[in-house]
Parts: C-alpha cells; sequence; structure tokens
C-alpha cells in the first residue's frame, strides 16, 4: 500500500528545514546501510549523531503526530528516529530492500521496519530525476512523495541538475513499527477509516450507520493490534 501524505510540514518548517541542512555536516549515505544496501547506495547522509539530525527528527515527529493520514494509514507504535539524506548530481539508490530490523543508535531498543517513509524536503520541479522507484506486485512506480512497505524493492533514479546550493533532492527517511503488523489488514482499517470519515461528514456523527461501523473499525483493532 502506497499512501501520500500532504502538509506534513508547513512551509516555515520546511524552510527551517533546508536552512539547518544546508549547514549540517554530510557523510557518506553506506553508513547506515546494511550489507547488501551498501553496494547499491550512492549518496550523502547527515550522522545519525549530530546535533541537526536530532533536532530536525524531532520537528518531523511532532509534525507527524498532527498528521491525521499518517496515524490511520500507518497505526505507530514505534517510529525510528528521522534521518537525513541528499542527492546529489549523478547519486542514486540502487534496488535494495530494507532491513526487517533496525536498532536505535545510543539506545538499546530496536524496532520492526513494518511501514518505510520519505518526507521530500525539495520541490519536484528543482531537480531532474531522483524519482523513488518502487516495485511492487503492480510493477515499477515512479513517485516524488509517498509511503511505502519494506519489503518491496525501491531505488532512486540518478540526480542530473544541479541547484544553487548543488543539493538536488533533500529528505528525510524513517520507519515505523505499527501496532498492526500485517499490511493487508493495515489498508483494510485504512480504507475502512477513509469511508468512516466521509460517512461521518455527510451523515454527523451521531448517525446510527456512523456509530456502527465506528463500532466494527475498533472492534477490528482490538482483534489485530500487537502492543
Amino acid at each position: 500500500m502506497l499512501v501520500k501524505v500532504d502538509a506534513v510540514l508547513s512551509k516555515e518548517e520546511v524552510c527551517q528545514c533546508r536552512r539547518v541542512l544546508e549547514a549540517a555536516p554530510w557523510v557518506d549515505g553506506k553508513v547506515t546501510a546494511g550489507a547488501q544496501s551498501a553496494i547499491a547506495k550512492y549518496n550523502l547522509q547527515v550522522p545519525e549523531d549530530a546535533p541537526e539530525a536530532r533536532e530536525l527528527g524531532d520537528l518531523v515527529l511532532r509534525a507527524l503526530g498532527r498528521s491525521a493520514t499518517f496515524y490511520s494509514a500507518v497505526l505507530p507504535l514505534k517510529v525510528f528516529p528521522p534521518l537525513f539524506n541528499r542527492y546529489d548530481a549523478g547519486m542514486k539508490f540502487d534496488a535494495h530492500v530494507d532491513n526487517a530490523i533496525r536498532f536505535v543508535t545510543g539506545a538499546s531498543g530496536r524496532i520492526r521496519t513494518d511501514v518505510s517513509s520519505t518526507l521530500f524536503l525539495s520541490e519536484p520541479d528543482e531537480y531532474d530525476g531522483g524519482e523513488l522507484v518502487i516495485q511492487d506486485t503492480y510493477g515499477e512506480q515512479k513517485i516524488k512523495f509517498g509511503r511505502r512497505r519494506s519489503r518491496d524493492l525501491s531505488r532512486h533514479q540518478p540526480s542530473s541538475r544541479r541547484t544553487d546550493h548543488a543539493r538536488l533532492a533533500l529528505a528525510s527517511f524513517f520507519w515505523t513499527q505499527s501496532m498492526v503488523k500485517d499490511d493487508g489488514q493495515r489498508a483494510l482499517l485504512y480504507g475502512f477509516d477513509e469511508a468512516i470519515r466521509d460517512a461521518r461528514g455527510k451523515l454527523g456523527d451521531e448517525d446510527a450507520a456512523v456509530l456502527a461501523l465506528t463500532a466494527t473499525y475498533h472492534n477490528l483493532l482490538r482483534r489485530w493490534v500487537e502492543m
């Protein structure tokens, strides 16, 4: 299931992210790649323990907490601290699969990577190429936005046009452990929740059908949620 979540960050927050990233240190993106991904990964990344990464990571997490669409689609239990990457001209990330488990740097915790997310910080018309390419059940999809399942194959197309700051594609990426680990069940719940919100808008919160649908949704949550 691919879900586009619009306006996660305000324009002011995007400007703040870009301003901080302009002054941030950048290292080879392979530092957080697994054995297979390291062979395919050619980009730059802000170190996980850099103050800039922590500052902007907290900003992204606060923004996700405001997003009803993100919560409905992902049903988050744990979110890996957001990371930040950059693709300059010619950089790319060939086909790869994300690790199923991620260990949180500097902590004893770990998360299961049920959902992988990319939060774009550059406008699509600011660079050529650089699409996130997802290979799933329906073939290849090229996008400059979105959320993806960690088990899908993905890659980033090479970027080919420089900007004034020589930073073509800026993004935050992170993984989420969902309360509902089965992707099919999450998709059903997301569709169900969308239908309920539509019915509420047309019929009102006190309509008997809306109440019945809401009760069924929550009963399914109780059946499928793992805490």
